[in-house]
């Protein structure tokens, strides 16, 4: 009997050891996670891009050294003290916050890309799935108005699954809140660049996201307001297998560019460089 019992003593060495592969969400490929980081989370399989953490798209889009947070101190607001059968909403919340280490879905601040300042905001899908809430709206806002106010061009990076449902109509409320504050700069002819990553859905999608005055996506993000199955009800049509994608919506004119991930950073400089020309 005690040839097949491991000791504890190896069972905790052997839980320590850091996991040597990644799988990709898209195509389950097995990729070694050195290679995985390396490639900026981009499967070599499949080109599927993964959603990285805030963090990651700061180290990737903005100079280092030279990023500093605005309104940090905002936090979401149970404005409905609401509960569900999953518990109540402040304490998924402060789950979240433990979690990600952020206050809210979106990180706004200023930086630099390629020596060139700008106004820019990250969401954060692993904070209530990137959800609009009040909070979220406020930050955008607020760094818009520092936009406008410094006159830096605006850049916001989306991944959301759209309006925070438990925050009800506060949370609609945020798609014209967050427009009403883009159309400022838009009115000042400040530069203001969205870039669409996977995914950007729901409200999120059907307001901020797809205003700028350069929309962007990364390849293959999935991008669109209700569901494919709702859709195809509504409509009792069969959808193309591409529907919703980034490629789809660039073919159809709704989005200007796909760029690829290891090649955003120099792509922002040059449109920041052309729209910022004096």
């Amino acid at each position: 009997m005690g040839w097949f019992k491991k000791s504890k003593k190896n069972a905790v060495q052997s839980d320590a050891k850091p996991e040597l592969w990644s799988v990709c969400p898209a195509c389950k490929a097995h990729i070694y996670k050195e290679e995985w980081e390396a490639n900026i989370k981009v499967c070599p399989e499949c080109a599927f891009n993964d959603k990285l953490s805030y963090k990651e798209r700061l180290q990737l889009l903005i100079d280092e050294g030279s990023f500093k947070e605005l309104n940090k101190e905002i936090k979401p607001t149970d404005h409905l003290k609401f509960v569900d059968a999953k518990g109540p909403y402040s304490e998924k919340a402060n789950a979240a916050i433990t979690k990600t280490g952020m206050n809210e879905s979106i990180i706004t601040g200023t930086g630099n890309i390629n020596n060139i300042p700008v106004v820019i905001a990250v969401m954060d899908f692993r904070f209530l799935g990137g959800s609009l809430g009040s909070g979220t709206g406020d930050k955008i806002l607020r760094a818009a108005e520092y936009a406008l106010k410094h006159k830096r061009p605006y850049i916001i990076v989306s991944a959301s699954g759209g309006a925070r449902m438990h925050e009800g109509i506060v949370s609609l409320m945020q798609m014209a809140k967050t427009c009403a504050g883009i159309a400022k700069l838009n009115k000042a002819k400040i530069p203001y660049i969205s870039i669409l990553t996977h995914p950007t859905t729901g409200g999120v999608s059907a307001s901020f996201a797809m205003v700028g005055d350069i929309n962007i996506a990364e390849p293959g993000t999935m991008i669109g307001f209700a569901g494919r199955r709702v859709i195809e009800e509504t409509i009792k049509q069969k959808l193309p297998d591409d529907f919703q994608t980034a490629e789809y919506l660039l073919k159809h004119g709704f989005i200007d560019k796909i760029v690829k991930r290891n090649e955003m950073k120099n792509f922002l400089s040059n449109v920041l460089q052309y729209t910022t020309a004096k």
